[in-house]
């Protein structure tokens, strides 16, 4: 088994970063550079930085704050949020990123995944499915920040990306995104017996034992969360240290010898 990734998410709009419950991102959490370099002392394995607004606007990735961003972050950043060109993704990774989410408008041109793929290889493109549960016991892909239905099935939606060349799905529960209250394991067991690539939990992680079930019992290979850390006590480092306990592989920080 690889080893599982711990990953914090950072809703960026417009001066900071935000938070809230069900994508109603309201409550400010405070600049986006100070939580870069705190997460860098944390023991994390990777960062995802979404600007939660550029969708909605139509505007360009703000590459100037990437660029000072990246210059500060000393783990693996993923970024996100309103990437609909070739041309902007190569100026991201010029500019620190290390891969880019994709969501919004891979439903109006999937082959901009597949593209993507291509140029930069297929672990420089994280596919991005939000989902809501339907009446029917399924679930439907959403887009534009979680406010607009696509009439998408997550499971073809999620097969699709793979095939076009995705290098891992981060799968959202709308439902359950702020709550605290566990992720929709149903859903992440779901998509993760659906493709081959990775799939990263997001959505509801309220406790360490909540990240242990996404993998153990739902087959993630890695877990998101923003609210837990947050606004609580809970690090990335003691996620690390309870998957460890539970038998989950992670890494873990290079402790030096003390007898060298």
């Amino acid at each position: 088994m690889l080893k599982v990734r711990v990953i914090p998410t950072l809703l960026w709009k417009q001066f900071g970063l935000v938070k809230g419950v069900g994508f109603d991102s309201w409550r400010r959490v405070g600049p986006v550079l100070p939580a870069i370099r705190v997460y860098n002392q944390r023991d994390v394995d990777e960062l995802i930085l979404v600007d939660i607004v550029a969708q909605g606007t139509g505007d360009e990735p703000d590459f100037e704050s990437i660029d000072d961003f990246g210059q500060d972050c000393f783990v693996p950043l993923t970024v996100g949020g309103g990437i609909t060109r070739l041309d902007q993704v190569q100026r991201l990774l010029r500019a620190g990123a290390d891969k880019v989410s994709v969501n919004t408008a891979a439903y109006d041109d999937p082959d901009l995944i597949s593209q993507i793929a291509r140029r930069f290889g297929a672990q420089c493109v994280v596919a991005s499915i939000d989902v809501k549960a339907d009446e029917g016991g399924g679930w439907t892909c959403f887009r534009g920040a979680g406010q607009i239905p696509t009439g998408r099935e997550v499971v073809a939606w999620a097969r699709e990306v793979e095939d076009r060349g995705a290098g891992e799905i981060l799968i959202t529960s709308i439902d359950r995104d702020g709550t605290m209250e566990g992720y929709d394991l149903p859903l992440i067991e779901t998509v993760a017996g659906a493709v081959r690539i990775p799939v990263i939990a997001s959505g509801g992680a309220g406790n360490y034992g909540h990240m242990v079930e996404a993998v153990q019992q739902a087959g993630a290979s890695a877990v998101a969360a923003a609210s837990i850390f947050h606004f609580t006590e809970q690090t990335p480092a003691e996620a690390k240290a309870a998957l460890a306990a539970a038998g989950i592989p992670v890494r873990m920080p290079f402790q030096p010898d003390q007898d060298a």
